[in-house]
């Protein structure tokens, strides 16, 4: 049986091989068609994820979609995309505009059968995925395990949502600077780290795993997220506002055996691939869509079946589609004070960061850490743990704290405005006391002891 099963396998991959041979991918970029826009034209063969691999590229380059128009149905694949700049203006910069020519024409890596849909290649550092409840001063406890650990933070994204909270991590060796490949140490720090994740408390379904694969983090980050069912909405508690949720609504067209999937929400960046990415895990392929966001509301219009060639079949899996959606789509809402962090990396950075941000009561809602030729170039959403407006003299304090070169902010707290009620998955960094001792200060204490136990064993 498995034999046959990789002999078919193998003539899928020869088959794909064949048919993009035959017709390979073709990449047309126009700046002339459309006054305020770049045109991007996609034309190849079709295959399961394409889609999403596209999409993935674009979002990459940190490019913007105003407009899209896609069609797969049958053997071919075409779409056009409308893009710009973060600015606002067309894409000339002709080394970018070469890679999309490579990364989706007939050079394309992703035409290997060989890659999986959103593989990025990494060897330079170990990837902990960590996932469970959120709560105060979670992420403070986690990167002072770690830095007493002796592992330093070069790259996290960290998103909360409905009470869940999820993280990506990329972790190096204090001294050698390199992956941490040592089983025997990699099983200890997965045991530290999940044992601060667990807490004092009963918490559902707390996970650390340190991971082989090389799944792009942000499409990890919604799958870890969707396998923690944090599309799931607790009674009397809602992340948004009505106002701010999308409207998301699913019909059948049956008399093409499509369902219909429409979206309307606040634009902003990465929204589509968001979307995309959550119908694709979810297992459903789109054959047409129609993507407008050229105003402050986007609108997203697509056609799907599931991948076995089936509609949406009941209206228990079309309130799990609506559900599964608008949690992709709130998952990345920026709501606090941005502020950016730019300084020379070191061991135990995070951990400090995240401390001064609790011990003034600040919570943050999203962040991104990045580590680029020895500078740490980190991002943090903040808001006030109690709901309120962030304070100006907050803020003036921790820059005093950190530095005021090294900690800039982008907006100001005066025009900041959040609502009045505080919602329960804002308390990943943040906590509500302005205390320095941690939560689990045990648990840190007992991560520190063993460590110190082990480099003893070792020695001798």
């Amino acid at each position: 049986m498995e034999v046959s099963m990789s002999f078919s396998n193998d003539m899928d991959d020869e088959y794909e091989k064949l048919c993009r041979r035959m017709n390979p991918p073709r990449v047309v970029i126009d700046n002339e068609a459309c006054k305020n826009a770049t045109v991007i034209r996609v034309d190849s063969a079709n295959k399961l994820g394409i889609l999403l691999e596209v999409v993935q590229i674009l979002t990459d380059l940190n490019l913007i979609v105003t407009k899209a128009y896609i069609s797969s149905d049958g053997g071919w694949f075409m779409d056009v995309f409308n893009v710009t700049d973060q600015d606002g203006n067309k894409v000339t910069d002709e080394g970018v505009l070469d890679y999309i020519r490579k990364s989706l024409g007939p050079e394309s890596c992703f035409a290997s059968s060989m890659r999986s849909v959103g593989v990025i290649q990494s060897m330079d550092h170990t990837t902990l995925e960590l996932s469970g409840t959120d709560r105060p001063g979670l992420l403070s406890e986690v990167s002072a395990v770690l830095a007493i650990l002796k592992c330093n933070v070069v790259g996290a994204q960290v998103w909360t949502h409905n009470t869940r909270a999820a993280s990506v991590m990329h972790i190096t060796d204090e001294e050698t600077g390199l992956a941490i490949t040592d089983p025997e140490r990699l099983a200890s720090i997965r045991e530290s780290v999940c044992n601060v994740l667990k807490g004092s408390i009963k918490s559902r379904g707390s996970r650390t795993v340190v991971s082989h694969t090389v799944t792009h983090p942000e499409r990890r980050l919604h799958q870890m997220m969707f396998a923690d069912r944090d599309y799931d909405r607790i009674k009397d508690e809602s992340v948004l506002d009505d106002k701010q949720r999308p409207d998301v609504n699913v019909v059948n067209w049956y008399d093409k055996d499509y369902s219909v999937v429409t979206i309307r929400s606040k634009d902003r960046p990465k929204l589509l691939f968001d979307t995309v990415c959550t119908l694709t895990d979810m297992q459903y392929v789109v054959y047409h869509a129609n993507i407008d966001a050229e105003g402050p509301e986007a609108y997203q219009e697509y056609y799907i079946r599931h991948i076995d060639g089936s509609p949406v079949k009941s209206d228990a899996e079309r309130q799990r589609v609506i559900q599964c959606l608008e949690a992709a789509i709130e998952r990345r809402v920026s709501e606090g004070l941005k502020l950016e962090l730019c300084t020379t990396d070191r061991v135990g950075l995070l951990s400090d960061v995240t401390r001064i941000f609790r011990e003034n009561s600040l919570t943050v809602t999203r962040a991104e850490v990045t580590t680029k030729a020895g500078k740490a170039v980190n991002t943090f959403y903040v808001r006030e743990a109690s709901g309120n407006p962030v304070d100006s003299k907050t803020i003036e304090s921790i820059r005093q704290e950190i530095g005021q070169t090294i900690l800039k902010v982008k907006g100001t707290p005066e025009d900041f405005n959040p609502g009045s009620q505080e919602s329960p998955t804002r308390f990943l960094f943040g906590g509500l006391f302005k205390s320095r001792s941690f939560v689990n200060f045990k648990l840190i204490s007992c991560a520190f002891n063993h460590y110190q136990m082990e480099t003893c064993a070792l020695k001798a």
